[in-house]
């Protein structure tokens, strides 16, 4: 039984990386990872011996955030709104390194949950097509549509963003 529980403990930095890419709050992604944790720490017993817990953690996490995104349709809530370039960093950064980071994670943040959550299990937690469209609960081709689909809008947001940045304002 500890065996088990250290392995999931071990597990948790990609589950709030993860989180923290589907949830633009931190405190709304630590939540949904302790969710996770509760839920897999009482159904410890589903979990396969011998196998990662990642898979299957990764599983549970998806659940309970399709859960939360319907409660907040259902009930009409708020959603989170992206921040305003002026609200993100009270100094701009000096690294272009940086920069271009933010760029790219605000491009991901304004994709759609679901191209946003394809992207991000295969292209950054390493999950294999069949193993991400498994854990999301979507058939390879949609999984490979979406994964295509979000490249492509990311692409655009970056050019766009990049042609916003070369742009200078002159004054007279």
């Amino acid at each position: 039984m500890n065996e088990k529980k250290a392995a999931i403990l071990g597990e948790i930095p990609r589950l709030r990386r993860y989180a923290r890419s589907l949830l633009r709050d931190r405190d709304a992604a630590d939540d949904l990872v302790q969710d996770c944790l509760e839920r897999a720490l009482l159904r410890l017993d589903n979990w396969q011996t011998g196998e990662s817990p990642r898979r299957w953690l990764f599983t549970i996490m998806h659940h309970l955030f399709i859960d939360q995104m319907r409660k907040v349709n259902r009930r009409g809530e708020a959603a989170m709104l992206p921040l305003e370039a002026g609200e993100t960093v009270a100094q701009p950064p000096e690294q272009l390194e940086g920069i271009a980071s933010r760029e790219i994670i605000d491009a991901l943040q304004a994709i759609s949950p679901d191209r946003r959550a394809a992207l991000v299990m295969v292209a950054i937690e390493g999950f294999s097509y069949a193993e991400a469209a498994n854990i999301l609960g979507v058939p390879a081709g949609t999984l490979m549509s979406r994964i295509a689909r979000g490249r492509e809008e990311l692409r655009g947001l970056l050019d766009d963003t990049a042609r916003r940045r070369a742009i200078r304002i002159v004054e007279k």
